[in-house]
């Protein structure tokens, strides 16, 4: 009979180059052999990895092997029937997905055509695999009654609510709780019991037996095929408003990351002792940004992850923009969009977390360094793909996107929470508009990085060079503005509203940026009247004219600061006014004053209260420089470094060769053949944990804590194949032996090192393998234990001419 190193073997190259392509682990490293592929193949991490990569299709068909091949191993036309019945679609979906479970070498044929699952399969997939309980013990203990032979007939004649216990645990979990016996629900499972239609494992629990849940579904494993969801019914939304909903979005998280690098460039907020970002900070960059506080910490944890915001690591620490800032400034808007939306789409930070507890109770903060995932990059870029792959201009939601992923990896499936804050995030940024993935955001999954900028550039309004000024001191700005009408906004005008179109008004505190920056008042109304449409308003005329006049007027130095003015009747009464006793002015002249604050303080302080006061050098000359904004040069981490994408071709390329090495080194390795060892007296090695059992060993049931027979096969003549190992004393080949003997439930000769360095030769049923320990019978003391795999010095096959396994466990096994 083959094995599973059998069938890997006898795989041509181009299917190991498929499976290392669906199990990119299984290559990385490189396996040294084929027998070393093997042994990876079957560990629990790599299954576990295999299994969350498939979809629900080939997930039901694992399933359906795995729970038919407790009794015996099926055909192919077994599975089919099992899971889809007659359906000829059907048949043929499920027949797909076992293709896919072959070559992913989760399922594998023997010679006579027969289906194994991969061994550790089983355990990986828990105890009760379909939905069904473990093969029933043959024959039956003394007191329990085998199942019936027709169900149907004994519904006919059980109490009333018989048919419904038994078909609230037909489709699994099998196992349930039983009620009171006092009550008529208790007597009924008792009935069952009694029938055999039930089973009871302890006072509490009753399982289903298998026979018994396969009558009432009718010989099905499942009850449908999985088919991949449609796309859910929605509004269809035209893709222009999808590009324009998505261009809006995109230029405002673009102006939102500016305006904190400007305002934390000019007062950083301080580090937590424990890291992230203070509650009075993040609202005080809220009211800053004029967004709620959940999105001002997206914005914050944008900036960071782009690497435009940092930690100063000084003393105080405090989050400082980066010397990347200014070139990322200088850039266009859609190529400053698509380094934050890049950035996004690869940071491992979980901005959604905000806001919530951990574990201690204490709620996580903005730009706290505990919110890194490492799956977030993965999960980011899944839930793009499932909105790239609904129709064009329909958004599924995080209902929709949730039914995809739960056909497409139902055994990794993230939260609802997760999902619904991706989703909000990817509006937030532009990624999506309207619900729906936009063109910028299609872009964002290819492999081009020039491409986002370039998707964005074409859903983005033209620019506009003009602005309609009007007599009540406002402008409108007739769609987007250009960079040099930005800039005179910026230095003249507040924002009032944004939209279709962008409003503006002027007032003298507006106007101040631009006087400040050294521009008269002739500049001002000459850079305005070439971008309006008609004649500066005079109020606006008058406006600018008597800012400019009022501006500078007062000038302060350093005295500890200073203040003087042409006029003395300005400095009048500022040395008793209560408003001003915090500054220590004191006149030292009808048109000086002096002040015990800091020049820019004292400056500060008159302009709260009406003035219009300047900074002045030492040679008495206007100060219209401002300060510098703060920058920190950018040091690498590891925590935000990423790994390189796989390319799929480089992927390809690798494992075509790597299958002829393999090849290669499995002709070089010999093969150590042994002939079977003669029995010794054994006695309890080193390392084992013997446990005495009443007859033949028994695995206990994960699910109900029962015991359950280990159910022993005869052992198989050696294949008349050179290179099959019988024996070996490999680490690795011998954990492969171990792992095929415990899916077959065939004894091996396993050689156990003691204490002292003496070896006892031990005839053992392997159980499991995992996690460093080998857990096997012993059917010659009829006792079951567990050693440590690093105590095995060597496992061979047991051939029939040296010993005889039971072919079940005898009476009272359990």
């Amino acid at each position: 009979m083959s094995t599973f190193t059998d069938q890997l073997r006898a795989r041509t190259d181009d299917d190991l180059v498929t499976l290392l392509r669906l199990r990119p682990d299984l290559g990385s490293p490189s396996p040294a052999t084929l027998a070393s592929l093997a042994v990876r193949a079957t560990s629990r991490m790599s299954l576990e990895r295999a299994l969350a990569a498939v979809d629900a299709a080939v997930l039901q068909a694992l399933e359906a092997v795995v729970a038919l091949a407790a009794e015996e191993p099926p055909t192919r036309d077994d599975v089919l029937s099992a899971v889809a019945g007659t359906a000829v679609e059907d048949r043929a979906l499920v027949g797909r997905a076992l293709d896919d479970a072959v070559a992913r070498a989760l399922v594998w044929t023997d010679d006579s055509g027969r289906l194994h699952p991969s061994p550790g399969l089983a355990e990986v997939l828990g105890p009760y695999p379909a939905g069904l309980a473990a093969p029933t013990a043959t024959p039956a203990r003394p007191g329990v009654p085998p199942p019936p032979a027709d169900v149907h007939a004994l519904l006919a004649e059980a109490p009333a609510g018989a048919r419904a216990v038994l078909e609230a645990l037909a489709w699994g979990p099998p196992v349930g709780i039983a009620p009171e016996p006092s009550t008529a629900a208790g007597r009924t499972v008792a009935w069952l019991v009694r029938r055999g239609a039930l089973r009871a494992t302890d006072a509490r629990h009753v399982v289903l037996p298998r026979t018994v849940a396969l009558a009432l579904r009718g010989g099905r494993t499942h009850p449908e095929v999985a088919r991949e969801p449609v796309p859910g019914v929605g509004r269809r939304w035209p893709a222009s408003l999808v590009g324009a909903e998505s261009a809006a979005a995109a230029e405002r998280i673009v102006r939102l990351v500016g305006v904190l690098v400007d305002a934390w460039g000019r007062t950083p907020p301080t580090v937590l002792r424990a890291g992230g970002l203070g509650v009075r900070d993040l609202r005080r960059l809220a009211q800053r940004l004029e967004v709620d506080e959940d999105e001002a910490a997206f914005v914050a944890e944008l900036a960071a992850a782009a690497g435009l915001v940092v930690d100063d690591g000084g003393d105080p620490p405090a989050f400082v923009p980066t010397d990347l800032v200014d070139g990322w400034a200088a850039r266009s808007l859609p190529e400053r969009w698509a380094a934050l939306a890049t950035a996004w789409r690869d940071t491992m930070r979980t901005p959604w977390l905000v806001g919530t507890r951990d574990d201690r109770g204490t709620a996580r903060s903005a730009l706290d360094p505990e919110l890194h995932r490492r799956w977030a990059p993965r999960v980011r870029r899944t839930v793009l793909e499932v909105l790239a792959s609904a129709p064009e201009g329909l958004g599924p939601g995080a209902g929709g996107v949730l039914d995809v992923l739960r056909w497409r990896a139902p055994r990794s499936v993230p939260p609802e929470a997760v999902v619904r804050g991706l989703l909000t995030e990817a509006a937030r940024l532009g990624v999506s508009g309207a619900g729906a993935l936009s063109p910028a955001g299609r872009a964002l999954l290819t492999d081009d990085p020039a491409a986002p900028a370039a998707a964005l550039a074409a859903d983005l309004p033209e620019t506009v060079d003009e602005l309609v000024l009007q007599a009540d001191l406002t402008g409108i700005v007739p769609g987007r503005p250009s960079p040099r009408l930005e800039a005179l906004l910026a230095r003249t005008a507040t924002v009032e509203s944004r939209g279709g179109a962008l409003t503006v008004r002027f007032t003298p505190e507006s106007l101040r940026a631009g006087l400040d920056a050294g521009a008269t008042a002739d500049d001002l109304l000459g850079e305005l009247a070439a971008v309006s449409r008609g004649h500066v308003p005079q109020p606006l005329e008058y406006l600018v004219r008597d800012a400019a006049r009022r501006h500078g007027r007062l000038r302060a130095g350093a005295a500890m600061a200073y203040l003087r003015a042409d006029d003395p009747a300005l400095l009048a009464g500022l040395p008793d006014d209560p408003r001003f006793a915090s500054l220590g002015l004191v006149l030292l002249a009808p048109t000086v004053l002096a002040a015990a604050v800091p020049p820019a303080e004292l400056v500060e302080a008159l302009r709260e209260r009406g003035l219009a006061p300047v900074l002045e050098g030492p040679d008495g000359s206007v100060v219209h420089a401002q300060a510098a904004p703060l920058r920190v040069r950018v040091r690498p981490s590891r925590a935000q470094a990423q790994p390189a994408s796989d390319d799929e071709r480089s992927a390809l390329a690798r494992a075509t060769a790597l299958v002829p090495r393999l090849r290669r080194a499995e002709e070089a390795v010999p093969q150590l053949v042994a002939d079977p060892p003669a029995l010794e007296p054994a006695s309890p090695a080193a390392g084992a944990t013997p446990t005495p059992a009443a007859a033949a060993p028994t695995t206990a049931d994960p699910g109900t804590g029962t015991a359950a027979p280990v159910h022993v096969r005869a052992p198989a003549p050696a294949p008349d194949r050179a290179d099959v190992p019988d024996g070996t004393a490999d680490p690795a080949l011998a954990l492969l032996l171990l792992r095929e003997a415990a899916d077959e439930r065939t004894p091996v000769w396993v050689e156990l090192v003691g204490a002292r360095g003496e070896l006892d030769r031990r005839l053992l049923v392997p159980v499991r393998v995992d996690g460093g320990r080998l857990r096997a019978v012993d059917p010659a003391r009829e006792a079951e234990l567990t050693v440590a795999v690093h105590r095995i010095a060597s496992v061979h096959r047991a051939q029939p001419a040296s010993t005889q396994a039971p072919e079940a466990a005898p009476e009272g096994a359990q």
